[in-house]
């Protein structure tokens, strides 16, 4: 889990790196629109600091986010307009009471579901809060048959008086990827402080993800190359049998 300052620096990071949020997020909107013209209406899982959510709170007129980490909750509710609500819960198991007619996990959030039963329960809970035709987009973590096992990855950047450096390690550990992250931070002010953290991730397959999308009533479709590799899952809400456990439409 993400801590205050961890979580202060998670998107600064990854910016400096050359992450465009904004296009990433122009890129969900336009692929659900082919498939629901009309959508207006987003909700983004795991939506972190709010880095992709404030540019789908501009692309849709209503948005709202769903957040585990109190840290990372905190910083995307003071970063964020006031009209983006950003609700505090956990992807395997909410409930928002209303629907939405796109839900996004972006960013690999989803692999911090713990196998393949957590994994279906997070695509139900997204497909429950979905409008009939509704649409989710899930941008995956690595695939098993893909990972990388022992990549490393550093990145330095200075910004408004401050220095941080990221080093990674990311390890194969069964059936999960256990990353491991220093940061070292240096400011006039604190000085130079050292902290770490480690993310254990899971490395579902392809066909593990298509199934998760099928069980939950959707179809499925992946797009490879986009989201540095890693690709984006879409799923078009068809089961309409589930809708008397839907909460009430918007």
């Amino acid at each position: 889990m993400y801590g205050t300052e961890q979580a202060d620096i998670f998107e600064l990071m990854h910016k400096s790196r050359g992450k465009d949020y904004g296009a990433e997020a122009e890129e969900v909107a336009r692929r659900a629109r082919l498939r629901k013209p009309d959508a207006d209406s987003l909700l983004d899982v795991a939506c972190g600091t709010g880095a992709h959510l404030r540019y789908f709170a501009d692309l849709f007129g209503h948005a709202e986010g769903l957040e585990m980490s109190e840290p990372m909750l905190a910083l995307a509710r003071k970063r964020l307009p006031a009209r983006c609500v950003v609700h505090s819960g956990d992807m395997r198991a909410f409930r928002l009471g209303r629907t939405f007619d796109v839900v996004t996990c972006m960013f690999g959030s989803i692999g911090y579901a713990a196998g393949t039963a957590e994994l279906e329960a997070a695509l139900r809970s997204f497909a429950a809060h979905l409008v009939p035709g509704g649409v989710v987009a899930v941008d995956p973590w690595w695939f098993a048959e893909t990972f990388q096992d022992g990549y490393v990855a550093g990145h330095v950047t200075q910004t408004d008086g401050r220095t941080v450096a990221r080093v990674s390690h990311s390890a194969r550990a069964g059936d999960t990827c256990v990353m491991r992250v220093h940061y070292l931070v240096a400011d006039a002010r604190a000085g130079a402080r050292h902290f770490a953290e480690e993310h254990t991730i899971s490395l579902f397959t392809r066909e593990q993800y298509e199934t998760a999308f099928t069980s939950a009533g959707l179809s499925v479709e992946y797009v490879a190359g986009l989201n540095s590799g890693r690709g984006l899952f879409l799923g078009t809400l068809l089961d309409t049998a589930q809708d008397q456990h839907r909460p009430s439409a918007h």
